[in-house]
């Protein structure tokens, strides 16, 4: 039995994904959400300033176009198999069992560990507009960020198609906001420092900056990690072997625009020593809000940041209860995970489990010292996450096409180049960063990695039909609808 068949039984077992409910509006919203751009500016501007200085905007440049390798890549290897686990799916039919495993691991672990540190700026959010100085109470933040986890636990419980109507409302005013604070912060805002085409220069990181590129980038991915949901909802999506790899594409371009607008307007309007210690994204936000528009009308920054982050632990919470379900259905984790609700058709199981373990962690966490410091440390312990299964979809789709590369200029771009220089920079990335990271980062990055080797050698020992050497035939992607694609580029 090939796999194509047995994913087909899958989906018309009695634990099945409610089918075909997203259209291209929706994935594209999902895409957007799942980037949570007014999140990422927040959580990381400071940080990415303090190992780039102005250097800001190139480093997202670059690490941009190779990103959009990768989203090529998910785009394309959609088409072929469009399964919720994703590259837990395709890296293993590509390149082995083994790693196809870690790859589904590698976005558990990255997404319980993005849930610990999204949920503080929930609550911070909330406290930062109404106190100076309530915001940074770790007490309080807990708080107020677990009843905003369990509300968005509460949506995705009741189905992807109420998650997309709160996920559309949610984007809608975030992105509103945002682009009228980046034209406010462009062409009408005092400006302290003068723009500079030089900020997007390689030239920016020769000398002393230049150890710092791979750091920059490093943050950058983490920028734009996310906009792959669309991919692991793929089993609910309308035409997914269309629809999702263009809602990737199109809400990784509009993130893309607004990291760039926003980091180039940070630059111009504050003060190098406020972007340098604003290590809370609260405080950032409001901080760069007060600079932009000083008063009541400042605040409304801080209202992005939140709707922001609520709706990223959304997708969140969407890819990796979709990827345990699968998981489950495999039996490559406990068979109970690939239950889904008999009328909702969601993966209540997974989620009612990730939903204690975020907790716990959630909780766990205070331990560790300052809100600052558990941000900082999960955004390097997750980028490295990222780089390792991003890089395997990378090299999935160049393996899998490899028939079909050179048969039209646009194949050879799309399917083969752009792809593997996207997974050739996540590879570096990964292999340069290891000795920059501290010891927490690399026990949570590395650890939590290494922990996925214990359930993968039990249910190999226990002989899942996932473990098995895809066949022959099913290593080869097929391009039915390949010419549909290049009609849109």
């Amino acid at each position: 039995m090939t796999d194509v068949v047995k994913q087909s039984e899958d989906a018309s077992s009695p634990n099945r994904l409610n089918a075909g409910v997203l259209g291209l509006f929706d994935s594209v919203i999902m895409g957007i959400a799942g980037s949570a751009p007014a999140y990422s500016i927040g959580a990381t501007t400071g940080a990415l300033f303090i190992t780039v200085a102005y250097g800001g905007p190139a480093a997202l440049l670059y690490c941009g176009f190779f990103m959009f390798g990768i989203v090529w890549a998910f785009s394309y290897l959609s088409r072929d198999d469009s399964h919720a686990g994703a590259a837990y799916s395709w890296v293993r039919r590509a390149i082995h069992p083994i790693l196809g495993y870690l790859s589904g691991w590698a976005l558990i672990v990255s997404a319980l560990l993005f849930m610990v540190i999204a949920t503080f700026p929930a609550g911070s959010s909330v406290l930062r507009l109404f106190s100076s100085t309530l915001y940074e109470k770790t007490d309080l933040v807990t708080i107020l960020g677990a009843v905003f986890f369990f509300a968005m636990v509460a949506a995705v419980a009741l189905g992807v198609t109420v998650t997309v109507k709160v996920q559309i409302i949610m984007s809608t005013i975030e992105v509103f906001l945002l682009v009228l604070f980046a034209g406010l912060a462009l062409f009408h805002a005092h400006h302290v420092t003068a723009f500079s085409w030089h900020w997007f220069s390689p030239s920016i990181f020769t000398g002393h900056h230049s150890e710092s590129f791979i750091g920059g980038a490093l943050i950058a991915a983490f920028y734009y990690w996310g906009w792959d949901v669309t991919a692991n909802l793929n089993e609910e999506t309308k035409d997914a072997k269309n629809t999702s790899g263009m809602g990737g594409l199109l809400g990784t371009f509009v993130v893309f625009l607004l990291f760039e607008v926003f980091t180039v307007a940070s630059n111009m309007t504050l003060k190098p020593g406020t972007l340098a210690n604003s290590s809370n994204v609260a405080d950032f936000m409001y901080n760069l809000g007060q600079a932009v528009w000083h008063g009541l009308g400042g605040k409304l920054l801080i209202v992005a940041l939140l709707l922001s982050t609520i709706a990223t632990l959304e997708t969140t919470l969407i890819q990796v209860t979709r990827t345990l379900f699968t998981m489950g259905r495999d039996k490559t984790l406990p068979k109970v995970l690939g239950t889904t609700h008999p009328t909702r058709k969601t993966p209540f199981v997974a989620t009612m489990v990730v939903t204690v373990l975020s907790l716990g962690l959630f909780i766990a966490s205070q331990s560790i010292g300052s809100v600052g410091n558990i941000l900082t440390d999960g955004y390097n312990a997750i980028a490295i996450q990222i780089c390792i299964y991003y890089a395997l979809a990378g090299y999935s789709v160049v393996i899998l096409y490899r028939r079909q590369l050179f048969n039209s200029v646009n194949n050879f771009i799309f399917i083969g180049l752009w792809p593997l220089a996207g997974a050739v920079f996540m590879t570096v990335l990964f292999v340069k960063s290891i000795p920059a990271l501290n010891n927490v980062e690399l026990l949570v990055g590395l650890g939590s990695m290494a922990l996925g080797l214990i359930p993968m050698a039990w249910y190999w020992y226990k002989g899942a039909p996932y473990f098995k050497m895809p066949e022959k035939l099913s290593r080869h992607a097929q391009l039915l609808e390949l010419k549909q694609m290049e009609e849109l580029l």
